[in-house]
């Protein structure tokens, strides 16, 4: 999947007229430089398209200069790596990104600016342009400490030509897709070929894989007062069906070695039917070199458990202003800046991030190099955040290690599950 040039152009100068006219009003002309120093991720979070968007910024607003660092290939990793530098109060970073996740967590402990001062009147408005999960996600305590500057969810990505090959439909439940992935695995007769790749690893990603089939039998991990709810038969459920998968041969038996870049990998290869990943690994799919499965991808919403609904887990990632920033307004102006239609669109068309803006799914110019984002939307829509607390990152530990533990076979399901109830109830409230 490929952007003509004439597109590129147009976002790219889109996101700097707007940069141009909102900056015009909101400073002066004239000013001696300011450097802001930004942390913006890892590959996965494309630096490369941010610091284009960076370039049109600097040019539009001759004061500022802007550096960017990037590091670590993980949400874990970053947070490790940001942890270390604001709990030490480094001003070094004025700007950095985070994932959905962490919001919660970065203001209780006072890393974060919050930015309701620097957006004057629009701070009564603004949130409610956003799709409503990443609003509600970046608003703590009634304050605006971060806003959303990309989308991101787990999708079902399918090998479209294997399923009309043997006339089978998309599965709308997990039984569904282990009876078409035993059947496509049998015909093909390919002892390399999975039916499905998902994250057993002791990732982030496992504790979406912990919490979707427990979803999809339309339960609730927390209340909506953070309070924990664990439905233990539930939970047993959901990961005694990922183990029905490893015996029946649909996973691989080294499931809780599997990681994100892993599933995308063999997926690409050709060598899985059905697959479990973020929002991202379409343009891997679709643009990189040494794909074999270009043009014969399709998405889907998760199935669901029988009985249940599809549930998936949204991810995305959010510009935030250091709460130990030596140069929080020039901050803030370009955090307002990278959070606005013409940048979704510039990062939708230019590297398949997935829009903050309802609107930006239905955008011609998108959908004709992302024709798949019409499907995307109500998955984004429907998506459900992991628990939201300061305590996120214990809960995280706990969920993905336990998991992988279990998906090991090192604990049986009934122990972990127990293992989970029991110390989540003594982190969360």
């Amino acid at each position: 999947m490929t952007e003509t040039p004439k597109l590129s152009r147009f976002t790219s100068f889109a996101a700097m007229i707007f940069a141009a006219a909102w900056m015009t009003a909101a400073a002066p002309a004239a000013r001696a430089e300011t450097n802001l120093r930004v942390f913006s991720g890892g590959q996965n979070q494309r630096p490369d398209l941010m610091r284009k968007l960076f370039d049109d910024y600097q040019k539009a607003n001759p004061g500022i200069k802007i550096d960017i660092e990037t590091g670590g290939a993980t949400s874990e990793l970053q947070r490790q790596y940001l942890s270390t530098v604001l709990n030490a109060g480094d001003s070094t970073i004025d700007i950095f990104m985070i994932d959905i996740v962490n919001p919660a967590q970065y203001a209780k402990a006072g890393w974060l600016e919050p930015l309701d001062g620097y957006l004057g009147d629009e701070a009564k408005t603004i949130m409610k342009k956003y799709l409503p999960v990443y609003a509600q996600a970046n608003v703590i305590d009634n304050k605006i400490v971060a806003l959303p500057a990309f989308a991101d969810a787990m999708f079902m990505y399918y090998r479209k030509d294997l399923l009309d090959k043997y006339k089978i439909k998309p599965p709308a439940t997990w039984d569904d897709l282990t009876k078409a992935a035993m059947t496509i695995q049998k015909g093909e007769n390919e002892p390399n070929l999975q039916g499905l790749s998902f994250q057993g690893a002791p990732i982030e990603g496992a504790v979406c894989t912990f919490l979707l089939p427990y979803w999809g039998q339309n339960k609730e991990f927390t209340d909506a007062k953070g309070r924990l709810t664990l439905d233990l038969p539930a939970a047993e459920a959901g990961m005694n069906m990922w183990l029905d998968m490893v015996d029946k041969g649909v996973a691989k038996k080294n499931i809780a070695e599997v990681n994100t870049p892993a599933t995308v990998t063999e997926f690409k290869a050709g060598h899985v039917v059905f697959a479990i990943n973020w929002g991202f690994a379409w343009d891997r799919f679709q643009s990189d070199e040494d794909s074999k499965v270009k043009g014969k991808v399709a998405v889907i919403p998760l199935p669901a458990m029988k009985g249940g609904r599809s549930a998936t887990c949204v991810g995305g990632w959010q510009w935030t202003v250091s709460g130990f920033s030596k140069n929080k307004s020039d901050a803030a102006k370009l955090v307002r800046y990278m959070s606005n239609p013409a940048v979704a669109k510039f990062l939708a068309t230019e590297g398949s991030l997935l829009p903050v803006f309802p609107q930006t799914y239905s955008d011609k110019d998108v959908l004709k190099v992302n024709p798949w984002f019409a499907a995307a939307l109500p998955v984004v829509e429907a998506g459900k955040s992991r628990p939201v607390t300061p305590q996120y990152a214990q809960i995280s530990d706990l969920i993905k290690n336990t998991t992988s533990a279990m998906l090991a076979r090192i604990k049986s399901v009934k122990d972990g599950v127990a293992e989970i109830n029991a110390k989540a109830g003594q982190i969360l409230p």
